[in-house]
């Protein structure tokens, strides 16, 4: 039974990112939903032996790190020296204001939320990243499996909300008082290609298969370092070690042209980030965690994110209103940091700018690459 639920976790993420690619409902559910949702079934149904928890650890482990150096491998940071001032200044501004509404909420929670410093942590790495971010800094901080699920399902039905307002009155109301935007603002922005972080196609291509396969490597030997280093620390600081050390590495090998230009390795990166999402769902005791007894932590989870989404956003337009950035850039760099790249090309559609998609898709890589960094510090900074 243990071989064939280990093989169940690799098989499965790849089999419903080929689907994707031929059944668009898969993209709009999510597949990291998908692959939370058959974990949470897989573990709650009693097939999954007590003895496969040491595997399922070290699963979780290998996959976090091989996962998040592939995702950075596709990020150019000379890019962000040819950054337009207008998307420097809005991305600063939309970190400014998560970390601020984190500190916030850390003050007033802090009592009735347990490890509340490790869902700051969380919260700040999803918010300027994404679910690699959020699923490194959980592993990085030791967070249990129950609260690592609870707090990522809060964020994704509170995120949707402010995903389907960014859509469809954001604009309406944000307009009022935000500068109209300028197609001045972007003219020497350098050209990012959107498939290469929402579509899984290319990944699936027998011509890709070389590149992923040097791909692989590289983030192996990465793995290799990363684990090395974080052999000198104990507890949870070796794991902390561990995944600052695969992003800085990651990021080192990103600037490296041949490795940066490899296809699909973003795609590869995100595979086994879905491969940690089964496995963590699948150890999440959820019939407990949404008990009777639980039901105070979860009001109060649901309170903290929702005060930290939200807070955010109404700080972020505030800031952005006293810095003139206009309702446009404000509206896509909210949508990259806290739905991540691929949901930029939707918003531009919905606010009628496709100007803007290239400043959001920069901002949005930059949030994979400060992520973690960002998210770690301020949790130990609250520690």
């Amino acid at each position: 039974m243990s071989a064939l639920i280990t093989a169940v976790y690799f098989l499965f993420p790849g089999l419903i990112m080929f689907q994707s690619i031929r059944r668009p409902i898969i993209n709009r559910i999510g597949i990291v939903v998908i692959c939370y949702a058959t974990g949470i079934l897989i573990g709650n149904v009693n097939i999954v032996p007590a003895s496969m928890n040491e595997i399922q650890g070290s699963i979780m482990g290998i996959s976090i790190l091989l996962g998040i150096p592939l995702v950075l491998l596709s990020e150019n940071v000379l890019r962000w020296a040819r950054m337009a001032k207008t998307t420097f200044i809005s991305l600063l501004l939309g970190v400014l204001s998560v970390v601020v509404l984190v500190l916030i909420g850390n003050v007033v929670f802090r009592e009735r939320i347990p490890e509340i410093w490790k869902i700051s942590g969380m919260m700040i790495g999803v918010y300027t990243g994404g679910t690699a971010n959020l699923a490194a800094i959980a592993q990085g901080l030791g967070v249990e499996e129950e609260l690592y699920i609870l707090t990522h399902t809060v964020e994704v039905f509170i995120g949707a909300i402010v995903l389907l307002f960014l859509i469809a009155g954001a604009k309406p109301l944000f307009g009022r008082f935000l500068r109209p935007h300028s197609s001045t603002a972007y003219s020497d922005q350098t050209f990012i290609n959107v498939t290469d972080y929402e579509s899984y196609e290319a990944f699936f291509s027998r011509k890709s298969f070389p590149g992923l396969l040097k791909a692989l490597g590289v983030a192996l030997l990465i793995f290799g370092a990363g684990f090395g280093l974080s052999g000198f620390f104990s507890g949870d600081r070796a794991d902390t070690v561990a995944i600052l050390s695969v992003t800085t590495l990651g990021l080192a090998a990103s600037l490296i042209p041949s490795l940066n230009r490899i296809k699909g390795s973003f795609q590869l990166g995100m595979y086994f980030i879905y491969v940690f999402c089964l496995v963590v769902a699948s150890k999440a005791d959820m019939a407990g965690l949404f008990s009777k007894g639980s039901l105070d932590l979860l009001t109060n989870m649901m309170l903290y994110i929702a005060l930290v989404i939200f807070g955010s956003l109404l700080l972020h337009a505030l800031l952005s209103w006293i810095f003139r950035i206009s309702v446009d850039d404000f509206i896509i760099s909210s949508t990259a940091l806290s739905n991540s790249p691929p949901f930029v090309p939707v918003v531009a559609a919905a606010i009628r700018n496709k100007e803007v998609v290239v400043p959001g898709m920069i901002i949005g890589v930059i949030g994979y690459a400060i992520g973690n960094y960002l998210g770690v510090a301020v949790a130990y900074l609250l520690r």
